[in-house]
């Protein structure tokens, strides 16, 4: 295939000619006719010379997380008896919501059944799905005046996961949601008897011994111990009139995301729900769940059955959603379970709930899950 520059080569021939006919110059037919060899000589040149490379291609790391740099390094086996010339590995880059662009790489001349190596980094700025390939293999007469190219390996397709935060969860006692936990573990029974501590105002007078303030000038109240946090289940409301823009929505995403993740990463028994069905549980919530929201885009089918979880002890369910007045919303408060403390995130406007966390930024999200569980407090 001919470049910009062969086109005008063969124009400037042919035109050397015509000119050279009409007006019988010889020497402009001597240099029409150097422009049509010139031209012929680089097609027959980048044919012959068209180097049989394969390629294998390697993505580091695997997963790559929104706003980390990757690394794609090509593996290059030469396959022809003879030397080649160098060449150029050209990759295509299809970036979800972003302009795509091409990697181009250099390669020096290879011996044959030479194994070499070439790589390029991978920013990524958006979660989703990027697309790699074909990779080329680009050839150039010494002129530039012709091109061809093979294909030296297939497409591959990386996931980038959202950006994720890891989160300290609710520790009994400690905030407003720890006391919370706690006020909600005592009405679901006592645990195993702990020991004796003096009374203070507010004791239930129920818990006193009396047998042990018999014995002392101070009244002695029983302490059992508490059930602590066993389970968590993040729900995305992934419907778009949920929220004002995408930036909410993807704001949720990295919420929903960060959450699963510090969850699973605190022994916590995860589950994470969805529209479309998706309702993931099991020990590789958070493997999975990283995957459905690099990919996942608003949907406005309902969400599943969220009062349905069949784990024990205490848990909380927290909805990631834009605003109060959402679907999802609604369907978290008709959740009647004493063992699930509900917490609302939303994304768009500041939280209304006495335990509610707002996520109106990524700063002001971290700032208010901290608080609610009384970190740097």
């Amino acid at each position: 295939m001919l470049t910009r520059q062969g086109w005008n080569c063969l124009a400037a021939g042919i035109i050397a000619i015509v000119i050279g006919r009409i007006f019988a110059i010889v020497e402009l037919f001597v240099i029409g006719a150097g422009f049509l060899v010139a031209v012929m000589v680089a097609l027959l040149f980048v044919r012959l010379r068209r180097p049989r490379v394969s390629a294998t291609r390697w993505v580091h790391p695997t997963v790559l997380v929104a706003g980390d740099t990757g690394r794609v390094d090509l593996r290059l086996e030469y396959q022809d008896a003879i030397r080649s010339t160098s060449f150029e590995l050209a990759e295509r880059v299809s970036r979800a919501n972003a302009t795509d662009y091409v990697a181009r790489l250099s390669v020096a001349p290879l011996a044959p059944g030479t194994r070499s190596s070439a790589g390029y980094q991978l920013p990524t700025t958006v979660r989703g799905i990027v697309q790699l390939g074909p990779l080329d293999v680009e050839i150039r007469d010494p002129l530039g005046i012709a091109t061809t190219t093979a294909v030296a390996a297939g497409t591959d397709s990386v996931t980038v996961a959202p950006r994720t935060y890891l989160l300290k969860m609710p520790v009994l006692g400690q905030g407003q949601l720890g006391r919370h936990l706690v006020v909600q573990a005592r009405r679901l029974g006592q645990g195993e008897f702990h020991g004796l501590r003096t009374y203070v105002d507010g004791d239930e007078p129920r818990s006193i011994d009396w047998k042990a303030s018999a014995r002392s000038e101070n009244l002695f109240v029983k302490e059992h111990t508490v059930e602590g946090l066993k389970r968590c289940t993040v729900v995305f409301d992934a419907n778009p009139t949920s929220y004002l823009d995408a930036d909410g929505f993807e704001r949720g995403v990295t919420a929903a995301a960060s959450l699963v993740h510090s969850s699973e990463q605190a022994g916590l028994t995860t589950r994470f729900v969805t529209s479309g069905g998706i309702d993931l549980r099991g020990p590789e919530t958070g493997a999975n769940t990283l995957s459905v929201l690099a990919r996942i885009e608003p949907d406005s089918s309902p969400l599943g059955q969220l009062d349905r979880d069949p784990g024990e002890g205490l848990g909380l369910i927290i909805l990631v959603t834009g605003s109060h007045g959402s679907a999802g919303w609604r369907a978290i408060q008709a959740i009647v379970d004493p063992t699930l403390t509900t917490i609302g995130v939303t994304t768009d406007v500041r939280s209304r709930s006495a335990i509610g966390v707002s996520a109106r930024s990524e700063v002001e999200f971290l700032d208010t899950w901290s608080a609610i569980n009384g970190v740097g407090a």
